[in-house]
């Protein structure tokens, strides 16, 4: 699979699914993957780990935001997360293989696995067994190297993408090492991982290592997030595709 992965830059990509709170349509459920499907976009989605070792479909690491309740999502199973209400919907949350279930192989999935940074393989490790059985288009990513070196021991042949940015003050990158906070922009720490793609911050396009990455080391370059049409043109000279919000290009 890896080096024949012109499906990941075919058509702009959904960012949580293609999500819309005032129409109902809540980020990294059931209805925000059937939206994208619909309009026949990508779908990007986040990943936490449960107290079970299970992939869940969610991005923040407390609850609270969007759902119901609060506390780390981890310290909760996969059975009790699935019960936790979104607010304004009555869909409960999804573990990747109902994701799986759901997308069916009829567009591509990019699925970004949040970290502790702590060197925890759980995550990554269970992604690499959900999508031993899917077949088609997927390509997990992360901010962490750790996690794709896991990915690369565990499925060699599962496409696996770096995201980056240049480092400011964020809660979730704080998490990092100073190694990683600080060299992220640089893609020096990702090259450890070996990634065939590279997700890099739209705010901060044009960027050297990206450039670089895209047209030296010839990996295909997404941009996060792009929120307008006048910005999908900027970024249109130093990226391959899109991941998207707030607009349908």
């Amino acid at each position: 699979m890896a080096g024949t992965i012109d499906w990941l830059t075919a058509r702009p990509i959904a960012h949580r699914g293609l999500h819309d709170a005032a129409s109902g349509i809540i980020e990294n459920t059931a209805g925000a993957v059937r939206a994208a499907i619909a309009n026949n976009y990508g779908i990007e989605a986040d990943l936490q780990i449960s107290a079970d070792g299970e992939a869940m479909v969610h991005h923040d690491a407390v609850l609270g935001r969007i759902t119901d309740g609060e506390g780390p999502l981890d310290a909760l199973t996969a059975a009790e997360l699935k019960r936790i209400a979104f607010r304004g919907t009555d869909e409960p949350m999804m573990t990747l293989g109902d994701l799986c279930d759901l997308v069916g192989g009829r567009v591509t999935m990019l699925l970004e696995l949040k970290s502790r940074f702590d060197g925890d393989p759980v995550l990554p490790a269970r992604v690499a067994a959900v999508l031993a059985g899917y077949r088609g288009p997927v390509a997990p990513m992360s901010f962490d190297p750790v996690q794709l070196n896991v990915l690369r021991q565990k499925a060699p042949r599962l496409p696996r993408g770096i995201v980056a940015a240049k480092y400011r003050p964020h809660p979730y990158w704080d998490q990092m090492r100073p190694w990683l906070r600080y060299g992220m922009g640089s893609l020096l720490p990702a090259l450890t991982a070996r990634p065939q793609f590279v997700a890099y911050a739209v705010d901060n396009l044009p960027a050297f290592a990206a450039t670089f990455a895209r047209h030296i080391l010839c990996l295909p370059l997404l941009t996060w997030v792009v929120r307008s049409e006048s910005e999908r043109e900027r970024v249109a000279r130093f990226a391959d595709q899109i991941i998207f919000e707030g607009f349908r290009p």
